[in-house]
């Protein structure tokens, strides 16, 4: 690799970074990290911090799992890459696919469909159920309906689903047919309602009269995340899932579960869907599937909907549909290497502990900074909503924001901004000290701006 003062030099010019404004990122360059050990990770100039933020949401294992770096090697060295199109398959594809309908048996998942992230797994499920339908005969079934304030990756199909005009806007007109109703935010929401229950109920009733208004027989799925994250770790009520299963149940709605976030453990169970006893028709999961040590994803399909393409004699159940890299035999090794670690370390365990000491202090830190509007949070995921006036509910800036960030930084922290939130997703072996550290960088970050 070349030289710090090289990269220090060519930071965020030859690259275009996901998620930013590329003059922004060019005036004020982004950390150049390094190295990771455990659960921190070091930048260019040698500072180490706490990795409040796992990457991406995905690093739920920590930088030093060697079972997985190992599984990988072994691999290069025995078939570093073939096709997973038809008519050739390799081993740890094969392997992967039962490991993974195994452990999410509970949700009566029976296929996997092997994809290179997150994006790729929601596509694949907006394809697949349209598809679904055209088998069954009802070719009218395009339509999708999703949350406001959801987050469902970068694809045009994604995008298109996704609830967040920041994710929408520079790249309309997306996908026609697809339509919106209010997410259960007892923070924010059109019913100025804070009773998170009568919330559920009012939100599933918003989703039923519009299944009524487009008519239910134009629909061919609702798409959910069980606990909202990019939108800013929106928890729904325990109730609310199940009432949007048995809406779909009634309309004859195929159900898609976001799990690319929720899966493995990160709510303090192995799916957010087992958190309520939910069966979807389909999930979509990534992330922790590798512990983010290699891009890879899955959609996972339900017994009905297997039995549908599956028994079906004509053209439209062949799937055409897939990636360069459905199976890639690194990924799926990386991935049973890591679900071993996982299944191990019972991080959905560790994560609902460490979430409730997490919930803990950000309760405290709301107490004693008016600049925190809101906390929100559900096993290792979490949000602090910051905003300038408490009682006008009014967005903290972008100035306050970075503010935050970076003295948190400062203090050995890393912490990710969304907007108005920041949002905490660690690794899932973090320990009740990590979490005292992640509490002393939010307060060293909230004190800042409130000084500022």
């Amino acid at each position: 690799m070349r030289d710090i003062n090289f990269l220090t030099e060519n930071n965020a010019k030859p690259i275009w970074h996901p998620m930013a404004h590329p003059a922004e990122m060019r005036a004020t360059p982004p950390k150049i990290i390094m190295k990771g050990d455990g659960v921190s990770v070091t930048d260019v100039d040698g500072r180490t911090v706490l990795d409040a933020v796992g990457g991406l949401w995905n690093v739920n294992l920590g930088y030093s799992c060697d079972p997985i770096k190992q599984a990988m090697a072994a691999q290069l060295d025995a078939l570093p890459y073939y096709s997973g199109f038809r008519g050739t398959s390799t081993g740890p594809s094969i392997e992967l696919a039962y490991e993974l309908t195994e452990w999410f048996a509970p949700e009566d998942m029976v296929r996997a469909f092997f994809t290179s992230g997150g994006s790729d797994s929601v596509e694949t499920a907006l394809r697949l159920a349209r598809q679904y339908w055209k088998i069954r005969g009802q070719g009218d079934r395009t339509k999708f309906l999703a949350l406001k304030k959801g987050y469902h990756g970068t694809h045009f199909g994604g995008a298109s689903v996704n609830g967040n005009a920041n994710f929408r806007r520079n790249y309309e007109p997306l996908l026609p047919g697809v339509f919106h109703t209010p997410a259960p935010w007892t923070y924010r929401n059109p019913f100025d309602e804070t009773d998170p229950a009568k919330l559920a109920k009012l939100c599933a009733r918003a989703i039923e009269d519009e299944i009524a208004f487009q008519g239910a027989d134009t629909i061919a799925a609702f798409i959910m995340e069980p606990v909202l994250g990019a939108g800013g770790v929106i928890v729904p009520h325990e109730s609310f899932m199940p009432l949007v299963r048995a809406i779909c149940d009634r309309h004859d709605i195929l159900l898609i579960a976001d799990e690319v976030v929720t899966g493995f453990g990160r709510t303090g169970a192995w799916s957010g869907s087992r958190l309520t006893g939910v069966k979807p028709d389909f999930m979509t999961i990534a992330k922790a599937i590798t512990s983010g040590y290699f891009p890879l994803g899955a959609t996972l399909i339900g017994a009905k909907v297997a039995d549908v393409f599956e028994a079906d004699k004509t053209s439209f159940g062949s799937i055409g549909h897939g990636y360069t890299y459905s199976g890639h035999p690194v990924g799926c090794a990386a991935g049973l290497a890591a679900l071993a670690e996982t299944k191990r370390l019972a991080v959905n365990e560790n994560a609902a502990a460490r979430g409730v000491e997490l919930g803990k202090v950000l309760e405290a830190l709301k107490a004693k900074h008016q600049l925190v509007g809101d906390v929100r949070y559900q096993g290792l995921m979490a949000a602090l909503e910051l905003v300038s006036d408490r009682a006008a509910k009014k967005p903290a800036d972008k100035k306050t924001m970075a503010t935050v960030a970076d003295a948190a930084y400062g203090a050995g922290v890393m912490l990710r901004v969304s907007g108005n939130n920041i949002i905490l997703s660690p690794p899932l072996v973090i320990s009740a000290a990590d979490v005292a550290k992640i509490a002393e960088g939010l307060d060293a970050g909230l004190a800042a701006a409130a000084a500022a």
